[in-house]
């Protein structure tokens, strides 16, 4: 979620010689580590507090969801994980029911006494209660309250309206464990995709004793059931995981259609990982290097083992889509794709300059939105690893519309001048700049993080902006602080990217969508019409009547403006030759479940 860099001085080719590229490959049987960096800096491990990427990447390895997706299925296809097979779901889509394995145990924690602690019905309870606790101050509430669980919303309204603590022991009709091993979700309105939020990170099984014991320090302290745990942390520097010894025997399967057309290379990838045992690795290490250029040169002098490419060396590394003649000598290997993602601008809607919905002021934020050049941004800042946004719905989702074109982002200063003009968005002081139709004064401020990228974005929204005759202010702060204003409506403008955690587009809709206000909804943005088709759309089964809804709401997002979408991101991941996996998958952040390091002439 780390906002754009500026392009950092490249090393020639000829120069790269004398670096000492890869560590040597481990011999068989020897301990394997894989090694990581990480762009940003972490916030913590708590599920339930976290949003950053890099979090996530670490959190999704320590917990997890009772369901996960098929690592080599396309498209993706959800398979249980701690389930023991998938939920038992009525025909209305309102009633689930999820079965556990026996026999799971958490990690190993002070907390539990000594004793091995098996995964129960009741920690998938807690958890999710956690969620609508609200001194957790999850940004991902919205997932369960949009599903409408019978009982848990009329609790946290309760718990507010008294100010008390949230009483996790009280039962809700919605939300309870039939036994040790089964759970039932309950809501008030069918839920037809409701099971691809107990395939997400956010459902990670925590333990309340864990939690409880270290309540002033959950983000310190994650013990989860997944197939590794935390070993060191040195806050935004380095975190360490290790095999979890507790692991259950997972082996690797898979239900891909491995024998359709192209699906060569996954066939492949089945044929040897069938039947191993996750982890495939002894030891993650991430380290924390925000700048680009010693993050790359970190991977060339085979200090890790993975990269996910910057944009800056884009045109170096991947010239024409393929890694570069020196990388091939090397032996590294390259996996580009395009993400479900997308990068954006949000505006306010509560603030006074940018916000409203009159024709003046959504005359404002389109003109900004029209003025402003993405495929500049594409060319010069992400140096063509990506692809310019007509709409806020990523690619690889349900209801994105690859042929759909929009005036945003298109630099067209003409069209954003003759608007403004229209608009009695006037220069009455004849200094250059406009002022609004009531004559005060009309500045731009506009949030980014302290980092190169973003400062090379800041100078495009200057020169564009200046173009328009907008005064155009920057404010600078790390990420995990401009979250926090984000989520308290103290930012104006601010520009990060949402990566999608379901194949579905109804995430990116529910951006705009008015109750998610406060959290995914950065935009603030309320519009009584857009929630009731939100609404309607969201309980509907796939298909034409859905998709026209969702096209509808997309065009009334293009119509209104809360967002200015920038670009969904090409991420490349380069990996040394000893290593071996399957290919990134879109909707998973367990990747390195199933990584290995190969051996000395593997």
């Amino acid at each position: 979620m780390n906002r754009l860099r500026r392009r950092s001085l490249l090393l020639a080719p000829a120069a790269l010689g004398a670096l000492p590229f890869a560590r040597a490959q481990p011999a068989a049987g020897a301990r394997k580590v894989l090694r990581f960096a990480a762009n940003t800096a972490e916030s913590g491990y708590d599920p339930v507090r976290v949003g950053d990427q890099s979090s996530i990447r670490v959190i999704a390895h320590i917990f997890e969801p009772p369901l996960t997706y098929d690592p080599l299925a396309d498209p993706p296809r959800m398979v249980p994980l701690t389930a023991a097979a998938m939920p038992e779901v009525s025909d209305d889509h309102r009633r689930f029911v999820v079965t556990l394995q026996r026999g799971i145990l958490f990690g190993d924690d002070p907390a539990f006494g000594g004793k091995p602690r098996e995964l129960t019905a009741a920690d998938y309870v807690y958890t999710i209660k956690r969620h609508y606790d609200p001194a957790n101050r999850t940004e991902y509430l919205y997932q369960f309250e949009n599903a409408k669980i019978l009982g848990l919303s009329e609790l946290r309204r309760r718990v507010i309206a008294e100010k008390t603590p949230f009483p996790y022991d009280v039962e809700v009709d919605g939300l309870r464990a039939l036994d040790r091993y089964r759970f039932e979700i309950r809501l008030a309105e069918p839920a037809p995709r409701f099971l691809q939020v107990l395939a997400g990170w956010t459902c990670g099984a925590v333990a309340r004793e864990v939690i409880e014991a270290y309540a002033d320090d959950t983000m310190a302290h994650p013990v989860g059931t997944g197939p590794f745990r935390l070993v060191q942390w040195r806050r935004a520097s380095r975190t360490v995981l290790e095999r979890n010894p507790n692991f259950r025997e997972q082996r690797f399967a898979t239900v891909a259609d491995l024998d359709a057309p192209g699906q060569a290379a996954r066939a492949a990838t089945a044929r040897r990982l069938q039947g191993r045992r996750a982890p495939l690795v002894d030891r993650l290490e991430f380290d924390v290097i925000e700048e680009s250029q010693p993050r790359w040169l970190a991977f060339l002098s085979g200090d890790h083992d993975v990269l996910t490419l910057p944009s800056e060396f884009g045109e170096l590394a991947m010239p024409g889509g393929q890694p570069a003649p020196f990388l091939q000598r090397l032996g590294v290997q390259a996996e580009r794709a395009l993400t479900p993602s997308i990068s954006h601008t949000f505006f306010n809607c509560d603030d006074p300059v940018v916000g409203g919905y009159t024709p003046e002021q959504v005359a404002l934020r389109r003109a900004i939105a029209i003025g402003y050049d993405t495929r500049e941004e594409v060319r010069l800042v992400m140096r063509g690893q990506a692809v310019p946004a007509s709409s806020m719905i990523a690619p690889h989702c349900y209801g994105y519309d690859a042929a759909l074109v929009s005036q945003m982002g298109r630099g067209d200063a003409a069209r954003a001048n003759a608007l403004l003009d229209l608009y009695g968005f006037a220069d009455r002081d004849r200094d250059g700049l406009r002022e609004k139709p009531d004559g005060s004064a009309l500045t731009l401020r506009i949030a980014f993080t302290p980092d190169r990228r973003a400062r090379a974005v800041s100078e495009l929204w200057l020169k564009h902006m200046r173009r328009l005759g907008l005064r155009t202010q920057f404010e600078f702060a790390p990420f995990a602080e401009l979250i926090k204003r984000a989520l308290a409506g103290q930012l104006m403008m601010w520009g990060f990217q949402w990566g999608a955690g379901a194949p579905d587009g109804d995430f990116f809709l529910g951006l705009a969508y008015g109750p998610n206000a406060d959290q995914s909804n950065d935009a603030r943005f309320k519009l009584a019409e857009y929630d009731r088709l939100y609404e309607r759309q969201r309980v509907l089964p796939d298909g034409p009547e859905r998709l026209a809804l969702m096209q509808r709401l997309n065009r009334m997002m293009l119509a209104w403006v809360p967002y200015l979408p920038h670009f969904h991101q090409i991420q490349t991941e380069l990996l040394h030759a000893h290593v071996r996996g399957p290919v990134r998958h879109p909707f998973n952040s367990d990747w390195f479940r199933w990584v290995d390091i190969a051996p000395d002439g593997a």
